[in-house]
């Protein structure tokens, strides 16, 4: 599990591989990664934007930007949580996520950006783990 505060938004990321889902042999490795978004503030606020940097094991980078997480773009009043899965696919048995989420102050309408926990991506396959 992995964990990050911005203004009052706690993000937690847990990955896990999908060992069903990949073949070594072809050099294709699937992970599923959990995000839980909690507003711990007073403002209700909105995730408008993602933007995602994903490598691999050999540096290759990935970038992925977007409006929202999953096709939506939740709105958390204070106290409220957001929970969604999703996936990712490398050509290495190994690689590490980080990323941010813009977001929307609903009351002040200013908007920041949130950290994302940077995560690992580790096959159990893998003699050494680098992540």
């Amino acid at each position: 599990m992995y964990t990050a505060k911005t203004k009052d938004i706690q993000v937690v990321a847990v990955p896990s591989y999908l060992v069903e889902q990949s073949n070594p042999a072809e050099g294709y490795y699937v992970w599923a990664y959990t995000i839980q978004i909690e507003n711990c503030g007073q403002r209700t606020v909105q995730l408008l934007n993602r933007t995602w940097h994903i490598t691999d094991a050999g540096g290759q980078v990935q970038l992925v930007e977007g409006p929202g997480v999953v096709g939506e773009q939740p709105v958390l009043a204070p106290g409220l949580v957001f929970q969604y899965t999703s996936g990712v696919v490398l050509h290495t048995p190994s690689g590490i996520m980080s990323g941010s989420y813009e977001m929307l102050d609903k009351d002040s309408e200013e908007m920041f950006d949130i950290a994302v926990p940077t995560f690992s991506l580790d096959s159990p396959l893998q003699a050494l783990r680098p992540n």
